[in-house]
């Protein structure tokens, strides 16, 4: 409002309060601005200074992980800040930052499920979890995390590989029941392979794999399938999976699953001290009625055997995963058909009248040669070959003992010979 147009009322003899009630404005306005040395310019706006929030300089650092994981933890951000960062301040400004942070980011839409209640060790729930390619002293290797939860506690199990194969994820089963010292009545999983032999239309009953009625039967737990694309069904195991991502594994490297194992299970004792936020209580603590409420452990474990026919190449040597495994050659028969029965860490090679001709272990990594040398023991090696003049045959050249990757004729040395040696030979014969 432009004061100076009431000018004419002071010169009229108004007082500065009664030119104030008239146009609004305290009386000190008007008279800063109808005083012979008023100010000829408008007032300048002076903004309000804030100070630096406390979060400030770790946004950059807070960014970065959420761009990386989309929903970290804000518990796992906070404790890292404190011990690996100097921040020394509350979670809730960590808290307040992220509830801008994860919109401005990772925009994702809210969904809804209805939730559900077990009794204790009347459920557990499995999911994999797949934690990209680490870098090993060998060279890349892929690594997956299998997970099992007890549904009325939370209780955690973890234990990471580098298979998801069915003789892989039914071992796993036993090292859970190993570790929670019994087995749930029931168990709820995915729609993978392992489980499920063949997809069916909602509705219709889902025909369950050999193996996994076996493993059932054996143990005793009842097998449940989750509603496709609802993965929220089994949101217990499903929220475990991130909680193991973020807490042991976000920001870290390793070279090895066994270090990745290592880091969880210093880590698994601070999870279970932990209060969950669902039902409000310590997690070991109601762990105690969970494991009390389990199934005894057979006697015996019951272990997944994997049958595979094959045929043994002319060098000894069985094809499974891309890589090789050798037989002894003595037994080799040509051609020859051979039964494999793989295990978690073992493969043995059978013929098929059931005798066992050999047994290794299991190759870690695709392309691996698994040679028992002694399997090779007798066969000509192609490196030599024998002449009918020995005293004649010239040494082969030196880097012929070792061709790696390229042909052996492209590194045999011929001899040259006068022709009398051949006709010296000629009378002989």
């Amino acid at each position: 409002m432009d004061v100076r147009r009431f000018g004419r009322l002071r010169a009229s003899g108004m007082s500065w309060a009664e030119i104030g009630r008239e146009t609004g404005c305290d009386w000190r306005t008007v008279r800063k601005y109808l005083e012979p040395e008023a100010p000829t310019g408008p007032p300048r706006r002076v903004g309000r200074t804030h100070p630096e929030k406390v979060i400030a300089p770790y946004t950059g650092l807070i960014d970065a992980w959420l761009v990386k994981e989309p929903r970290p933890r804000g518990t796992v951000i906070h404790q890292r800040l404190v011990a690996e960062h100097g921040f020394a301040h509350s979670y809730q400004r960590v808290k307040m930052y992220l509830a801008e942070a994860r919109g401005r980011l990772n925009p994702v839409a809210p969904e809804l499920h209805r939730r559900f209640e077990v009794l204790p060790g009347a459920q557990a729930q499995v999911d994999w979890g797949d934690e990209g390619v680490i870098e090993t002293p060998t060279g890349p290797l892929h690594v997956y995390s299998f997970h099992m939860t007890l549904s009325f506690s939370r209780d955690p199990f973890c234990l990471f590989t580098t298979s998801q194969d069915l003789t892989s994820f039914w071992e796993t089963h036993v090292a859970a029941f190993r570790h929670f010292g019994g087995v749930p009545a029931s168990i709820l999983y995915d729609r993978t392979k392992t489980v499920v032999r063949r997809h069916v239309g909602r509705g219709e009953e889902v025909p369950l794999h050999r193996e996994a009625i076996a493993m059932a039967s054996h143990y005793g737990f009842a097998i449940h399938v989750a509603a496709p694309y609802r993965p929220q069904a089994k949101g217990r195991v499903e929220r475990q999976v991130d909680v193991v991502r973020h807490g042991v594994l976000m920001g870290r490297d390793f070279d090895s699953p066994e270090s990745m194992q290592l880091a969880y299970d210093a880590w698994l004792p601070w999870r279970r001290a932990q209060a969950h936020r669902t039902h409000g209580e310590v997690i070991a603590l109601r762990a105690e009625a969970d494991r009390a409420g389990l199934l005894p452990l057979p006697l015996s474990d019951d272990h997944v055997t994997e049958r595979h026919l094959r045929s043994v190449a002319k060098d000894c040597l069985v094809s499974f995963e891309a890589s090789l495994y050798s037989v002894p050659w003595r037994s080799d028969r040509r051609p020859m058909r051979v039964e494999l029965r793989v295990r978690a860490g073992e493969v043995q090679i059978f013929s098929l009248t059931g005798e066992l001709l050999a047994a290794h272990a299991r190759a870690s990594t695709r392309g691996t040669w698994v040679v028992e040398e002694a399997h090779w023991e007798g066969l000509p090696d192609g490196r030599s070959s024998a002449s009918l003049v020995h005293e004649l045959a010239a040494p082969l050249r030196p880097e012929a003992e070792f061709l790696g990757a390229r042909s052996l004729a492209a590194a045999v040395s011929v001899a040259a010979r006068p022709l009398s040696d051949y006709e010296a030979l000629a009378v002989a014969i």
